[in-house]
């Protein structure tokens, strides 16, 4: 390094500040090891309207979620803003080891579910019920209480029309 220093002593702080940042960039994206992932799908989820489906999302490695919680969301919808009372609602919100029904949307109502037994292996895949049209799109499995910066996954959702 020192003959490097004394031939480009000019260039050499801007390169090695170059290099610096170009590394930092790179460690702050490769997940820590141990740390615990929430992992998606990179593939659409392709159904027919009427199927059950299920949106996976799991916890990489596996770790147990049973005393978290768990959100599933559709992060393109936004609340009405003429609506002042309006709040996030949920396709699906699993709170104190137990399904909050009353903030989930009334279209979701009795048609989605988690696979309990398999949240202590880290398996918070959603399962959706007579799936339509109007379902389609992207879902967002988040765990607010995760101590990871990977918090969550997006699942996008395509169903098409019956023939």
């Amino acid at each position: 390094m020192c003959v490097y220093k004394s031939h480009f002593e000019d260039s050499f702080f801007p390169f090695s500040l170059w290099t610096l940042i170009l590394c930092s960039a790179f460690i702050v994206r490769t997940p820590v090891q141990g740390e615990v992932l929430v992992i998606g799908s990179n593939l659409p989820i392709i159904a027919a309207s009427g199927d059950d489906v299920i949106l996976p999302c799991h916890l990489k490695p596996r770790f147990d979620v049973q005393g978290l919680t768990v959100e599933w969301s559709k992060p393109d919808l936004k609340p009405d803003p003429s609506d002042r009372l309006s709040r996030v609602e949920y396709v699906h919100l699993y709170r104190d080891r137990q399904e909050v029904p009353d903030m989930k949307m009334a279209s979701y109502f009795r048609r989605t579910e988690l696979f309990m037994d398999a949240m202590k292996h880290g398996n918070i895949s959603l399962k959706i019920l007579n799936v339509s049209e109007e379902d389609n799109g992207r879902y967002r499995c988040f765990i607010p209480k995760l101590r990871s910066r990977v918090k969550s996954a997006i699942v996008e959702l395509v169903v098409e029309a019956s023939r």
